[in-house]
């Protein structure tokens, strides 16, 4: 069961930031017994790879900071970070659970994708029309705190991130629906006035 938390952490994460989980996941199954990726999957922990990982890791850090680069990087990413989530998940479902790989990487898809299209989509719109672009570099700077803490709790200690995420999501519906039972009685009370 730890192996899908880890997964679904680990592919969340990739929707903020695809290459630092990837670096993570890459590092951690070099240097330690906590990963043990199985094939295909061994790939990621190549010298090749991890030293691409950390290159890409640096233009994303960089290109996310500035101006118009950032929403040209996030066009480029509706597809780079969906596939970085496939991947993560579908390595680290594979090696606790008998999960088919298939049913992993659209499962790894979706989370990453839908991690991405709230934040590229919803997030940085708004941030972008509140302060005029300029909070843009603060929110990326914590998009990425953010997915390095979750890309390590999901290696390290995945189901305190699982009941976190199942939390997190329960916050997120319990916002909206609060946030719409708001309008309907501002709304409510308006015609009532009338």
């Amino acid at each position: 069961m730890e192996g899908i938390f880890s997964a679904f952490g680990l592919s969340a994460s990739a929707g903020l930031n695809a290459y630092i989980p990837m670096l993570i996941v890459s590092l951690v199954a070099k240097f330690t017994n906590l990963i043990t990726l199985e094939e295909p999957w061994t790939a990621l922990s190549s010298w090749w790879i991890i030293g691409l990982l950390v290159v890409l890791s640096v233009v994303e850090f960089f290109a996310d900071k500035v101006p118009a680069v950032n929403h040209a990087n996030d066009i480029v990413q509706t597809v780079v970070r969906p596939v970085a989530g496939a991947i993560l998940f579908a390595a680290s479902a594979e090696t606790i659970t008998d999960v088919h790989p298939v049913l992993s990487l659209a499962a790894g898809l979706l989370v990453a994708g839908s991690v991405h299209v709230a934040k590229a989509g919803a997030l940085r719109p708004a941030v972008t029309a509140t302060t005029a672009g300029t909070g843009n570099v603060i929110v990326s700077v914590l998009e990425d705190i953010v997915s390095t803490v979750l890309s390590i709790m999901a290696v390290l200690i995945p189901v305190v991130l699982g009941v976190l995420l199942v939390m997190f999501g329960a916050w997120v519906i319990w916002f909206f629906w609060r946030r719409e039972n708001r309008k309907l009685a501002k709304a409510a009370a308006q015609k009532n006035i009338r």
